[in-house]
């Protein structure tokens, strides 16, 4: 019979293991279904999209935006309007302006997060900063647009989409 420690040190290692296999494997679909059931932190494409044929002049939609630069990122950013209305299927260009603080150029790259998660796969983006990471030289200011549109298709209980970005520090690079 194992003596109490070994069964102890055992069970410690199996939680060890178990931790594991569910955070790397079991939590990624998890957390995909609970931001789907609950709309939280919806995830955009991050690819152009072609632009639509169709626009819908019936219908309209407010468009918020939100932007943040995460504490490791010397950079100002903010959207030329907190937000639009816009017709499904019409495209739409929104400009970004950014300002890097730093004495030395400084690369971000900034994350975009759709709610409510229905409106994610309905926004299309035709053109975005957020498809590639950006270089700032020091006290550079950049504008930087967003060209989208909303696909016709988007439920109509959907009456606003709210696309935030947020800046991480990338990687330094010289320009």
């Amino acid at each position: 019979m194992p003596s109490p420690q070994k069964r102890q040190l055992r069970l410690l290692l199996l939680s060890v293991v178990g931790m594991f296999v569910f955070a790397v494997f079991l939590m990624p679909p998890l957390y995909d279904a609970f931001c789907e059931l609950t709309g939280l932190n919806g995830k955009p494409n991050t690819t152009a999209a072609v632009a639509s044929e169709v626009v819908d002049l019936n219908r309209t939609i407010t468009v918020e935006f939100l932007t943040s630069v995460d504490a490791g990122l010397p950079w100002q950013f903010k959207s030329e309007k907190n937000a639009i209305e816009v017709h499904p299927g019409q495209i739409n260009t929104v400009k970004f302006d950014v300002v890097n603080n730093a004495r030395t150029a400084v690369t971000g790259r900034a994350i975009p997060s759709i709610s409510p998660a229905l409106g994610a796969s309905h926004l299309k983006k035709t053109e975005c900063f957020c498809f590639q990471e950006q270089t700032l030289a020091a006290g550079q200011t950049v504008e930087m647009p967003v060209v989208f549109y909303i696909d016709p298709d988007l439920p109509k209980s959907v009456k606003t989409i709210t696309l935030a970005y947020r800046f991480y520090r990338h990687s330094d690079k010289t320009l």
